[in-house]
């Protein structure tokens, strides 16, 4: 049983972790605009994309490979500054077709945001955001920004991996 990763992120912290699980995993890595990410060739797929504005970046190559992915076992990792919660599951059920998420676990893992690589429009909209939230910690890190990357919080993502390759070992 083959799988692979493929990945969709803005400023680094999705491809860290797609990296990371490709190492762990022996599994290969494809950011999905490369011309070779055919998800075709694969049995199990492990999907990863960052939360911008509140929606998963892969949506519409999700969208566009809909039938592919429908057929196989799938992994969904998310990377936002958001860690699990209910707020982050409704932005990616608004993000994939029902049908689709019901076929895959999701790990959400958390990502990073260093305000020297965002757009000044990216600020600014940080900046407005962090007036409205509730949450003290939040809003300061929407603010002066954060780093929760964690190699470590990748291990359920290879725990499932390892499952698909026993299974085809079985098979």
């Amino acid at each position: 049983m083959k799988g692979a990763i493929f990945f969709s992120g803005k400023y680094g912290s999705t491809e860290q972790y797609a990296k990371w699980i490709g190492e762990a995993t022996g599994l290969p890595v494809f950011d999905i605009n490369d011309p070779n990410a055919d998800p075709s060739k694969y049995e199990y797929l492990v999907l990863g994309s960052s939360i911008i504005y509140f929606r998963l970046t892969n949506r519409k190559w999700v969208r566009e490979n809909l039938s592919i992915l429908k057929g196989r076992s799938k992994i969904l990792f998310s990377v936002s500054g958001a860690g699990p919660s209910n707020k982050l599951n409704r932005w990616v059920s608004k993000s994939l077709p029902s049908e689709l998420l019901s076929q895959m676990e999701h790990i959400a893992l958390r990502g990073k945001l260093d305000h020297k690589k965002v757009s000044w429009g990216v600020k600014i909209m940080l900046w407005m955001g962090a007036l409205f939230n509730p949450d003290p910690e939040a809003s300061k890190d929407e603010r002066y920004g954060f780093d929760y990357m964690d190699k470590s919080s990748i291990e359920p993502i290879v725990k499932l991996v390892e499952q698909f390759q026993a299974r085809a070992r079985i098979v």
